[in-house]
């Protein structure tokens, strides 16, 4: 089983991953650990959005073979992705019917000022599922960048609000 996990920010995707995780002692992959790891130290002040996402996608390139690995041996495969937008949770959806493999998506609705209240304390409180800082101005422009799920997307789905 392959479960998307989609959210905007400070929605609780991480925690809802690591939730999941213990139910279905399935592998966690978190785009946040994977840039935090392979790519934030490289990162100049002029490097901008293209700079990301073309580094998600060759994270993502890596992920798809893990995630077939773990299919190939029954273990579920937790995206922790982002997946704001629908053309990149079609890539994944596109993915799981290409090659057979079951997939969940799960939507966490939380409300605007919950998410930001939450994205403020991690800030402060840099705990555990801390990855890096966010800033209101970035908070601010992924409100105007994520895509709410469809209808059409959500049927099968595992809402949470």
């Amino acid at each position: 089983m392959i479960h998307l996990i989609v959210g905007n920010t400070g929605s609780g995707k991480t925690t809802y991953a690591k939730e999941l995780k213990a139910k279905t002692n399935g592998v966690i992959f978190s785009i946040d650990t994977w840039n935090k790891t392979l790519f934030l130290a490289d990162k100049k002040p002029t490097d901008g959005l293209d700079w990301f996402l073309e580094r998600i996608e060759r994270a993502e390139t890596l992920i798809l073979g893990l995630v077939s690995q773990l299919q190939d041996s029954k273990t579920d495969a937790i995206l922790d992705l982002g997946l704001s937008k629908f053309e990149h949770r079609e890539k994944f959806r596109n993915f799981a019917a290409e090659h057979n493999y079951e997939l969940q998506m799960h939507f966490l609705d939380i409300s605007k000022e919950t998410r930001l209240q939450r994205v403020m304390q991690r800030n402060t409180e840099k705990g555990e599922t801390f990855a890096f800082e966010v800033t209101q101005e970035n908070f601010d422009f992924m409100e105007s960048w994520f895509e709410k799920p469809t209808d059409a997307e959500l049927t099968g789905a595992r809402v949470i609000r």
